[in-house]
């Protein structure tokens, strides 16, 4: 590890895989008392991403791609250096320690394991040569209509595509939202995506690399139109043929 970050979820991980607890008691007093300007380093997320990737090729087994989802990194040669992990995982050997999967069955079975997630990653429509846009969700969660933006790839336009395509949706929240065609109207909407999947409306699309993203249920696509003030929009209606692309793809589909 250096400089900063990850060394409280190795710490964690590491104490109940190989034997111990962390408890919960009634009474007791944590404090975390943070520099409100850290001198060491201009750019933390630096230093942060390495050392995630370092905790979760220690500890994290079958799932350490989640973390290449969660930063947003590409599943296979993100060019970030690591350092040596051999002795770390010799200990993890010597002391025994459980796997990960155990941490997800035992501890927290409530953590996404992010297993039907096929592709990730900003989701572009081109216009033309100079100009592409991406479908962004609202940073404020009371707001129900996806967006388009110039592309910048911080979180709000991080999205995911689940196995059998599914539903598209973010991770920036513990309850995730997804894409969902209201079946009136031309504007998409997001909905709470466990409830949406309990009460059948209609989130699931259809879509490859670099074709039209159709609505399974109502077969409308999610197209670009541009409105009255010349600003694009999202919307719904026939298929013309529209194309978009997703920035990571873990699985052909």
């Amino acid at each position: 590890m250096i400089i900063y970050g990850g060394e409280n979820v190795e710490l964690a991980i590491r104490v109940w895989l190989c034997g111990g607890s962390i408890e919960v008691v009634p009474c007791s007093k944590i404090a975390h008392i943070e520099r409100e300007h850290k001198p060491y380093s201009p750019d933390l997320s630096k230093p942060m991403i390495r050392n995630a990737l370092r905790v979760a090729e220690i500890w994290l087994d079958e799932y350490k791609s989640n973390v290449n989802i969660a930063w947003n990194l590409p599943p296979k040669n993100h060019g970030i250096d690591i350092g040596d992990v051999t002795e770390r995982k010799k200990l993890r050997e010597k002391l025994k320690c459980k796997p990960f999967k155990w941490y997800l069955e035992n501890v927290y079975p409530l953590l996404d394991s992010w297993e039907d997630i096929i592709g990730y990653g900003a989701v572009r429509y081109y216009l033309i040569v100079a100009q592409s846009l991406l479908i962004q969700f609202p940073s404020k969660i009371d707001i129900n209509v996806p967006i388009l933006y110039e592309c910048h790839h911080y979180d709000p336009q991080v999205l995911y595509v689940s196995f059998y395509i599914g539903g598209i949706k973010s991770h920036t929240y513990n309850s995730n939202r997804c894409l969902m065609d209201p079946g009136s109207g031309n504007t998409p909407a997001l909905h709470e995506c466990k409830n949406a999947k309990e009460t059948g409306l209609s989130i699931y699309w259809d879509f490859s690399q670099g074709n039209a993203i159709r609505n399974r249920n109502t077969n409308r696509c999610l197209e670009i139109g541009q409105g009255e003030d010349s600003y694009y929009y999202l919307i719904l209606q026939t298929c013309t043929g529209q194309k978009w692309t997703i920035q990571h793809v873990i699985k052909d589909f």
